[in-house]
């Protein structure tokens, strides 16, 4: 069974929490994050993006860079900008997207359970960033950002939640992209006793959603300072990372789609004429398509939308991995006929996050960069778990959640 820690959160005051809450360290780039924080001294990105405060031609991932984090950081705290919460808390941050709400429990994951099994992942991770979000961690001693992570649903914990989230939030505010944001604190000594003892109990698994990158990191960090403390007992801050946990049936995974910039040698004709032999093809005209259900896709190409529907037989209905769209693609499109065989190097193809629609694909066909493009249907939570449970790893690009989780509402001490 699970392990989720309250703990003593680190989290800006009340009157500045909209200033200091910044989009995660991973969807912006250095120059767009300089910009993002320009004029705001109170923007996390000076800890997850630190680079912002050094010379611009400065090595993101030198040391003077994560130094700068834990000098932010700290003073930042020292100013007041943070306050830390006195006792261990478990905490709830909603966030509203086009009307629907999301609530997740954040808490102290642990180290034991992302080593054991526990804490079940799904996708494969790259050592450069695993290092680099571990070096951030080593000099900072904090997690910055949280790891957004699933669970089945259990009504016990639905319905703390939903009483807590009757009253008045410590947060509560909307940010630029229309997403609103509230959190809760949950500091009543029997109803963190219960959350801790329920998890335990009854919530046998949990699963990364996003940020595998910094789940790996934090965890590794947690074993090193394990085998530097000869008076190590379980307990210390170096066990636990920050997270943030949704009942599954509360999550929206969107599309993640792909661009191709060839057809490897095949005229337009050509191309259709071979998709034929495993997708009954419909030529949709110039009207976006997006697809409606599973093994159904969407292809734009030469000025015309297609609807692609797989044939039976190219896709293995009791393979968690194999009945995946994105597999579908891979086996009966990308490799047998464009010669894509690696998604994670192949410099020939590209993914496009579902959230800018179909119009994004278009532009980038139109404008002469693709050739062609593949909108997907999204993959559920339901794969997502089954994949998880039978300890396989999806391809690569399958999953986009929304909405992102913002850094800075809450900060994990490793110290304390």
């Amino acid at each position: 069974m699970s392990i989720l820690k309250p703990f003593k959160g680190i989290r800006p005051r009340p009157d500045i929490a909209e200033k200091v809450a910044a989009r995660p360290y991973d969807v912006l780039n250095s120059a767009e994050a300089r910009k993002e924080a320009e004029g705001n001294p109170y923007s996390f990105l000076h800890i997850n993006k630190p680079e912002i405060d050094l010379p611009e031609d400065i090595d993101i991932h030198s040391a003077p860079v994560y130094g700068k984090a834990k000098e932010n950081f700290e003073r930042m705290f020292k100013e007041g900008v943070f306050i830390q919460d006195e006792k261990p808390c478990y905490y709830i941050y909603a966030q509203t997207m086009n009307g629907k709400i999301q609530y997740g429990l954040v808490a102290g994951a642990s180290v034991d359970d992302y080593v054991n099994g526990i804490i079940k992942k799904h996708e494969l991770t790259r050592p450069d960033k695993e290092e680099d979000r571990m070096n951030h961690v080593r000099v900072s001693n904090i997690n910055a950002g949280p790891v957004f992570f699933a669970y089945r649903d259990n009504e016990k914990i639905d319905k703390i939640v939903s009483k807590k989230t009757a009253e008045k939030p410590e947060y509560d505010f909307t940010s630029e992209d229309g997403v609103r944001h509230q959190m809760w604190i949950i500091n009543e000594d029997e109803k963190v006793k219960n959350i801790e003892k329920i998890f335990a109990e009854e919530v046998e698994y949990i699963y990364v959603a996003d940020g595998h990158h910094r789940t790996a990191a934090a965890a590794l960090v947690g074993k090193e300072r394990r085998e530097q403390n000869p008076n190590h007992t379980g307990n210390e801050e170096y066990n636990f990372f920050l997270s943030v946990n949704f009942p599954e049936s509360q999550l929206t995974i969107i599309d993640y789609n792909r661009v191709v910039k060839d057809l490897n040698g095949l005229s337009e004709e050509e191309f259709i004429e071979k998709l034929k032999a495993s997708f009954d093809i419909e030529n949709m005209g110039e009207k976006e398509y997006k697809p409606s259900k599973l093994h159904e896709f969407s292809m734009y190409l030469g000025g015309n939308w297609y609807k692609l529907t797989a044939k039976e037989g190219t896709y293995k209905e009791d393979d968690p991995v194999g009945v995946l769209d994105v597999t579908i693609l891979t086996e009966q499109v990308l490799a047998p006929h464009l010669d894509i065989k690696d998604l994670r190097r192949s410099n020939r193809i590209e993914f496009v996050g579902g959230i800018r629609g179909l119009g994004e694909l278009k532009k980038r066909v139109d404008s002469g960069e693709m050739k062609v493009a593949f909108a997907l249907y999204p993959v559920s939570m339901k794969q997502l778990m089954d994949i998880a449970d039978n300890d396989m790893i999806m391809p690569p690009k399958v999953t986009w959640f929304e909405p992102k989780l913002r850094s800075g509402l809450i900060v994990h001490s490793l110290l304390d």
